[in-house]
């Protein structure tokens, strides 16, 4: 184990509770308690509690706030109410993504970002490069332990331990004091199901992860964590995402406002959209039983012509047939296009699908 890699809060109370460690963008981290397959079920039909202490924080406060993170940002920042929040993204001048991140808006001038563990220093450089008088950013990342508590059962383990407090509805953000600790919680999830994101001060983190353990949820470790959001498309930045790359090669157009005003990248999101593009991240499901695909595994033709790579894949334990995604020439991203996979010189077929590969009856109010 590095002596750089990061230490979440929760590390010695994720090895008392028999986690396997492993070393997961510059964190050490659990990839697992019993099984990928156990945790990734107890997340789709109960519950499960994920460290998340690694993702970061910054506050950005101040008259300006709104108007300036509209310029930084592709979603409309002027839509959120006070408690709300969306997912966004931060990008280059070139329209590639920096980051894909949460934003909420905590009151008319407070708004509380959640970014990516990798990405938190490279964010705050950016936002600070730009960042105008009327504005004040806080990197808080240090300070917050936090904990994504996720399945069918999620509300009903809040209801547990704080029965005098109402979850936000879904994307909504509430900060409360509970026993003198301050506390945060975000009605989001990174896995298709109904739960909740819970940030406490970073000394109270491990009492709080035994906490909800004991009030249901099963400790989940990274393993699950990755093929639960694959199964929803999900992209992950680092594998999915990069500076190199557009939200509308990405398939995140949705998030993307060109006419809310001017923004960092939009000329290059305004002239894809216009031209069209010429590649596409899409989904790829087997045909066949066959070796999980992983990342970097070679997209071809039924022909044999290399047309891609993988950037996420893996056996899905939901529908027990291994899917990925990959950006694609645009000719080769019709529904339904019959490809194969390469997995270490075997081939196995595959075809084009549309996201999500599995369908969650999420409910939140």
């Amino acid at each position: 184990m590095s002596e750089e890699l990061l230490h979440s809060p929760l590390e010695a109370a994720h090895i008392e509770l028999g986690a396997k460690m492993v070393p997961f963008g510059g964190w050490y981290m659990p990839v697992q308690y019993t099984s990928i397959l156990d945790e990734h079920a107890a997340v789709r039909k109960q519950v499960g509690v994920f460290d998340i202490s690694h993702m970061g924080q910054i506050v950005i406060e101040g008259l300006g706030a709104e108007s300036w993170l509209n310029r930084m940002l592709v979603n409309n920042v002027s839509k959120l109410q006070v408690g709300q929040g969306q997912y966004s993204l931060l990008l280059n001048e070139r329209g590639g993504v920096i980051d894909d991140l949460i934003i909420y808006r905590e009151s008319e001038s407070r708004f509380f970002a959640v970014v990516n563990a990798s990405r938190i220093e490279q964010d705050f450089f950016w936002m600070a490069q730009h960042q105008p008088e009327d504005v004040a950013l806080s990197n808080e990342s240090d300070l917050w332990a936090g904990l994504a508590v996720q399945g069918p059962l999620a509300a009903a383990v809040f209801a547990r331990l704080f029965p005098d407090i109402t979850l936000p509805p879904r994307n909504g953000i509430v900060r409360f004091t509970h026993e003198g600790q301050e506390l945060v919680v975000c009605r989001t999830g990174y896995t298709g199901e109904d739960g909740f994101e819970f940030f406490s001060l970073a000394a109270e983190g491990p009492a709080w992860l035994k906490a909800f353990v004991a009030a249901g949820a099963k400790p989940c470790g990274l393993g699950a964590r990755d093929s639960l959001r694959l199964e929803m498309g999900y992209p992950l930045n680092g594998n999915d995402l990069s500076e190199e790359l557009t939200p509308l090669e990405a398939g995140l157009g949705f998030f993307v406002d060109l006419d809310k005003g001017d923004f960092i990248g939009r000329d290059v999101l305004a002239a894809q959209k216009s031209n069209g593009l010429t590649r596409k991240l899409v989904g790829l499901q087997y045909l066949e039983k066959g070796a999980p695909p992983r990342a970097h595994y070679t997209v071809e033709t039924p022909a044999g012509e290399v047309i891609g790579e993988l950037s996420s894949g893996v056996l899905s334990p939901s529908l027990m047939t291994g899917i990925g995604i990959a950006y694609l020439p645009i000719e080769h991203c019709k529904l339904g296009t019959l490809l194969q996979i390469d997995v270490r010189g075997r081939k196995f077929s595959a075809k084009v699908v549309k996201k999500p590969f599995y369908k969650t009856n999420a409910k939140a109010s």
